[in-house]
């Protein structure tokens, strides 16, 4: 699967962009490119609530977002918008952490203070652990799964350049056609 040669005339909406993927969408692609967060840091960034996105449906072709989920309240929701944005045949980036040591996602409202949190999840603003069912998680609202090693997808690209964990699975998704 060559996925940079996808993203050439890509439309791309990418949540919490980091820096270093910013710059490589910014010069793979020639399609629209959206920089969206529910908190902007900067002018170039769109304020976008991943649960009710202002975007018509099929709007992307491309869609990132790199440690998101562990942060969103009602992440199925936010799966079922992504879903809903993502053309037929788009793709979606949805790296998260998740525990190996876990059979199924762990999440407990009454946990809501950042010590709580940061005991139970691993950091303070996260809202759940996904376990080892994270992949049937997101893929429960009809995303199909193609997860694959970093280095099968982006074998010609540093993943220090990019800032790529080469270690972890590509959390990456397509939209059925």
């Amino acid at each position: 699967m060559g996925l940079l040669e996808h993203l050439k005339s890509a439309d791309v909406l990418h949540f919490a962009p980091e820096n270093k993927l910013s710059t490589l969408f910014q010069t793979h692609t020639s399609g629209r490119y959206v920089k969206a967060d529910l908190f902007p840091t900067a002018e170039d960034i769109e304020k976008v609530d991943m649960t009710c996105m202002p975007f018509k449906d099929e709007s992307f072709d491309f869609l990132i977002a790199n440690h998101v989920l562990e942060h969103v309240d009602e992440h199925i929701k936010a799966l079922s918008e992504i879903k809903r944005v993502l053309k037929k045949g788009g793709y979606c980036v949805l790296q998260t952490p998740y525990s190996e040591k876990l059979n199924t996602t762990f999440s407990d409202p009454g946990i809501d203070d950042e010590n709580g949190r940061l005991f139970a999840y691993g950091q303070e603003d996260h809202v759940r652990l996904f376990g080892r069912d994270v992949f049937d998680v997101i893929s429960s609202v009809g995303l199909v799964p193609l997860v694959k090693q970093h280095v099968e997808v982006l074998s010609d690209y540093e993943p220090n350049r990019y800032g790529v964990n080469s270690e972890e699975p590509l959390f990456l998704f397509c939209r059925p056609v």
